[in-house]
């Protein structure tokens, strides 16, 4: 009645063990560590890296822990602090010769001090949010005022390309803020005009004018097309810092829109404000411009002759100089997408890029005119230029499907293709707040968290113990079990922990215990009503389980709506909120009845059991004559 068949039994023990091999990795901490990333977009970081770093140590009678290449950045462990910034200073001297012009950006972090044979097991240690590991905090202000004016700025060309595609003559197009006006010398060439950007340019609100012998037409933005355009800049600015951010492997950052016009940027685990500064601050601006190729230029490449009028001079990927003209002819505003894949016909590696509709316009313009000649992909970062790729033009370009093959790796091909989507803010950003929590603090909100959660459980444990006896113990044990179990589950999911995610793992310990509660109560209903010992322990788990799956199933559906409709902190609470229900059911209902079962199950005369007073009804007493 009361026996678990072998292989519940190593079901048991299995999740046992999972559980023991995942935790495991939270309770060694974290320690002082290096981190180099690229500093230029065109550079890549690589395992190469990794024997430079060693090499610039060894000079310096610095030893690490170790030194490994992890995502796209090279991070080395130190003991202690003073070994981290005597290191920090040793690496960025060997990797940054010139300091007005770094590589590499080495900063300081901090990473797990877990052995390598748990990490080979992929058991990773949970992230752990600002407040508890420390970082930076940046708020930071979209500029609206510039986007419109960039818009604007697009808007003006968009004109006098229309114009010009339709031969409408006018008199000059000027911009006045976010207005642009159109002057023509008759009123039927203004009509049609309004006419064609009435139906083009639909962002656009027009007003006609005369001033003097000439017709104005000024066009203002729509309110709903500035609010669109605001909008659409802040989510640009967004997805540009996450594209950056994780380039340079900072875990778990966060970075969120905040009101109308703000940018809340998290990077847990940065302890230099400095550096965490040049990190989201490496937005790139892309260019496209045609090569000069002629003889002055070639020269001027060759280091023979002056850099002629109206180009500048750039370095490839490969360090060979490149002449490029200043006439640009398309920016990272026309370009919607890239990625990497394969030439159809060849199968060699390539970039696949799309075109906006003005981008798509121009670039089949261009390519038709230059077909034989070099195109060059710039991208600009903190005002200085390099070449991404400088593909030769083998035919007219159409359709805003433009691809880039030729001499690339399938790596090469997704480093490139990263480089472009990475894309340019939409509008310029500027940090109005910014807030450093040290590792100190966050080792205290750590410890508070910790002893919170300890205290909670001894103290369910003493009571459960002198109330329920050995059934109490019992469910102590299971309580222990659905914790290891929930830190194992939030390891594996490799989830970020902060405060509200400890406070719901301490609410997930009076939550959890209640579902032993109703199992033993039950346990004692049954043998008040006069049931052996073995039925009344079968017919307390079975009857339970019920009411507990109830009472769980409607805690959940309140979790998950905190999870769908919170943000920020309460989504945090409410993922750990939800994980400790799932794990409760698994260790109230299956590991405690286990326990139970293989203390009481091979007891074929049991005569009682160790659950506490069990207070049983007096029977009625007859009254005497």
């Amino acid at each position: 009645m009361n026996r678990y068949p072998l292989w519940k039994y190593a079901i048991l023990v299995i999740a046992l063990l999972v559980g023991l091999v995942y935790t495991l990795p939270n309770l060694f901490g974290e320690a002082p560590a290096v981190q180099v990333s690229s500093a230029k977009a065109t550079l890549k970081v690589d395992r190469s890296t990794v024997a430079r770093v060693e090499q610039a140590l060894t000079p310096a009678g610095l030893k690490a822990d170790f030194v490994q290449f992890e995502g796209n950045s090279v991070k080395a462990r130190f003991a202690d602090l003073e070994t981290q910034t005597r290191a920090k200073d040793a690496i960025s001297k060997a990797l940054n010769p010139d300091p007005t012009d770094p590589s590499y950006i080495v900063a300081l972090n901090l990473v797990s001090r877990s052995p390598h044979w748990l990490t080979a097991l992929r058991a990773l240690p949970m992230y752990l949010g600002l407040d508890l590991r420390g970082g930076v905090h940046f708020l930071m202000q979209v500029d609206m005022k510039a986007a419109l004016t960039k818009k604007a700025e697009a808007l003006t060309g968009d004109i006098r390309t229309l114009l010009r595609d339709k031969n409408l003559r006018h008199a000059g197009i000027t911009r006045d803020g976010n207005t642009v006006e159109i002057r023509f010398r008759d009123r039927d060439t203004l009509t049609a005009a309004l006419a064609l950007m009435a139906d083009q340019l639909s962002d656009l609100q027009w007003t006609e004018s005369a001033d003097g012998g000439e017709f104005k037409l000024a066009g203002a933005l729509k309110p709903e097309s500035a609010r669109r355009v605001q909008e659409t800049a802040v989510k640009q600015n967004i997805t540009t810092l996450h594209n950056r951010v994780n380039e340079l492997g900072v875990a778990e950052p966060v970075i969120q829109q905040q009101g109308l016009d703000r940018v809340v940027v998290e990077l847990p685990g940065v302890q230099d404000t400095a550096k965490a500064k040049d990190i989201i601050g490496r937005t790139a601006t892309l260019e496209i411009r045609m090569v000069d190729e002629s003889a002055e230029a070639r020269a001027a490449a060759q280091g023979t002759g002056p850099v002629p009028f109206g180009t500048e001079r750039y370095v490839e990927r490969g360090g060979a100089p490149l002449i490029v003209k200043r006439q640009v002819i398309l920016t990272g505003e026309n370009l919607t997408d890239a990625q990497p894949g394969f030439d159809n016909q060849t199968q060699e590696a390539a970039v696949h890029l799309t075109l906006d509709a003005k981008g798509s316009r121009i670039f089949k313009d261009v390519t038709r005119e230059s077909i034989g000649k070099r195109m060059a992909i710039l991208l600009f970062e903190k005002g200085k230029g390099e070449v991404v790729t400088a593909p030769v033009i083998r035919s007219e370009i159409g359709g805003g499907r433009v691809q880039i093959s030729g001499r690339m790796t399938t790596q090469e091909a997704n480093d490139t293709a990263l480089l472009l989507r990475s894309g340019s803010l939409a509008a310029p950003m500027e940090i109005i707040e910014e807030r450093t929590i040290g590792p100190s603090l966050g080792a205290e909100n750590i410890t508070k968290g910790f002893d919170s959660v300890i205290y909670g459980f001894c103290a369910i444990a003493l009571f459960m113990s002198c109330y329920y006896l050995l059934f109490g113990m019992f469910s102590t044990l299971a309580l222990a079990f659905n914790l290891l179990l929930l830190v194992a589950v939030l390891s594996m999911l490799q989830a970020t922990l902060s405060l509200p995610g400890m406070a719901a793992i301490a609410l997930t310990l009076g939550m959890a215990i209640d579902s032993n509660v109703l199992i033993n109560e039950r346990v004692r209903e049954e043998l008040r009503g006069g049931a052996s010992p073995q039925t009344a322990i079968n017919t307390g788990y079975e009857r339970a389980f019920a009411t507990i799956l109830d009472s769980n199933v409607t805690t959940l559906i309140a979790g998950l709506a905190l999870l769908a409709f919170g943000s920020g902190p309460v989504k945090g609470f409410a993922v750990v909120h939800c994980l400790g229900i799932l794990t409760s059911m698994f260790s109230a209902v299956l590991f405690s009845r286990g326990l139970v079962n293989l203390w009481y199950g091979r007891q074929k005369k049991l005569k009682g059991v160790s659950i506490g007073q069990v207070w049983k009804p007096q029977a009625d007493v007859p009254a005497k004559s």
